[in-house]
């Protein structure tokens, strides 16, 4: 997985990460070593002795970076603005094995904001993976919605996941199939 893009790195602190690809949570210990092989979107996916992790945004200083900058949103955003918002907090969800986005990707089926009084909205997303059985599923949703959180005027988050219909790569963007190759 090293490659000549990545970056060595020596955590300054124990850190929560995530194993590529089951899913699973563990602790990383401060003073361990590796790569950083990809950092898209706040979030970094590293590669520790033979092993894949994906370290979230907010942990960013164990790496020695900054974490990603909050949404600027006016304080009396509209439910349009306030949905290009959370599009674009979703465009800043990455699959930890792939360097695109899960909207580029077409993994995000459906994005609706409600207000549910003034100045204050609700979000629900519908989602895929690429195959029913990745294991980040979960990382990928508790991702979406700390990344939706950002904006002030968000209360409530819903995201979940559905296989129907099934995801295909006809679903991605053509900006997607050359980032992968997948024409």
């Amino acid at each position: 997985m090293y490659s000549l893009n990545s970056e060595p790195f020596k955590l300054e602190r124990d850190v929560e990460a995530i194993i590529v690809p089951d899913g699973q949570s563990i602790n990383l210990p401060a003073g361990t070593v590796g790569y950083i092989t990809q950092s898209l979107g706040g979030s970094f996916t590293v590669f520790i002795d033979g092993s894949m992790f994906m370290i979230l945004g907010h942990n960013a200083d164990a790496l020695g970076k900054e974490p990603m900058p909050l949404p600027q949103i006016k304080e009396n955003a509209n439910k349009e603005e306030i949905e290009e918002a959370v599009w674009e907090q979703l465009n800043n969800v990455y699959d930890p094995e792939i360097p695109v986005s899960i909207v580029e990707l077409g993994l995000v089926y459906q994005c609706e904001v409600s207000e549910k009084e003034k100045g204050r909205y609700d979000v629900f997303v519908e989602m895929t993976l690429t195959a029913p059985g990745c294991g980040m599923g979960d990382v990928l949703l508790t991702d979406a919605k700390t990344k939706i959180k950002l904006i002030q005027q968000i209360d409530d988050i819903e995201c979940k996941i559905t296989f129907d219909p099934p995801w295909d790569k006809s679903m991605m963007s053509e900006a997607a199939k050359l980032e992968t190759g997948m024409f």
